[in-house]
């Protein structure tokens, strides 16, 4: 399904944590929504300065009901723009572009998956918890945070997994750590493969903890995205392709969800210098 721009309505927002939760109704996007996908949202209204728009993770997308579609985004107030959108009000309305980028792939035989979030980043693991068990899967789940306020949809998760654990950095809310801490007690049960989201540092640590198990794993990245739709070239970063090559791609285009062991996560944030069209450097 192509991108949509849709003026939404706000129809609801709560606090869960830190975080914020918003809700708004969007049919057109609510459609074509997928576990992985993400919306990019007009901030500050229609004569803000604040031109360019702020990616989110959906959470959930509601292709019916009585609103006729409903997308639900968590975010963090960060800077101007995220304490306007905390200031929004049921039936405030919000220029809304989505389904964006590549979701998640879901095997083709029920299977034995892990669920890794950080943060927020476990806003977009719940609904491919929720898909992967409607498949006959058997979920696992690993979140983790700094403290127990920044955790997201540990309930949830709870809800829809058979086994789950949670680490915080503080050890305000169970174990003490990090999820690459316990994420080998998940994998050794039997796990076929990993899927994460959540911030680069603990993407590249699953990543190679995957690899060290011999299973594959997909991250959806969390790069800065300013327009969300492939045109400003703010969120590149290095990818191997299949055929070897590495590429500097378009994490909202042609990501955020990548096979784990093609991103070039040690040379995240420069050209590599075997990257195809890396500057040539003369003595």
């Amino acid at each position: 399904m192509s991108p949509v721009q849709v003026q939404g309505e706000v129809l609801s927002i709560r606090r869960v944590g830190d975080y914020h939760a918003m809700t708004v109704v969007a049919p057109g996007i609510a459609d074509g929504a997928r576990p992985g996908h993400f919306i990019a949202v007009g901030i500050g209204g229609p004569d803000s300065a604040m031109v360019l728009r702020r990616a989110f993770a959906l959470v959930e997308a509601q292709d019916r009901g009585v609103y006729g579609g409903t997308v639900e985004f968590v975010f963090a107030v960060r800077g101007r723009g995220t304490a306007w959108l905390a200031e929004r009000r049921p039936h405030d309305p919000l220029d809304v572009v989505g389904p964006l980028g590549r979701p998640f792939q879901l095997p083709k035989n029920p299977v034995h998956a892990v669920v890794v979030g950080g943060g927020y980043g476990a806003a977009p693991l719940l609904a491919l918890a929720e898909q992967l068990r409607s498949r006959g899967c058997r979920v696992d789940a690993v979140l983790g945070a700094s403290t127990g306020e920044r955790l997201f949809g540990a309930l949830e998760a709870k809800r829809m997994t058979t086994a789950m654990a949670i680490t915080t950095d503080d050890g305000s809310v169970g174990e003490q750590g990090r999820v690459t801490d316990v994420l080998p007690e998940m994998i050794e049960r039997g796990a076929d493969l990993v899927y994460a989201c959540g911030p680069m540092p603990m993407l590249q640590a699953v990543a190679e903890l995957a690899a060290a198990y011999g299973i594959p794993a997909q991250v959806a990245v969390e790069e800065t995205m300013a327009c969300g739709i492939g045109v400003c070239m703010t969120c590149v970063l290095p990818v191997r392709g299949t055929d070897g090559v590495t590429r500097m791609v378009r994490s909202c285009v042609e990501g955020p969800v990548f096979h784990a062991d093609q991103v070039r996560f040690d040379a995240i944030g420069t050209v590599p210098a075997d990257a195809l069209g890396a500057p040539v450097v003369t003595a």
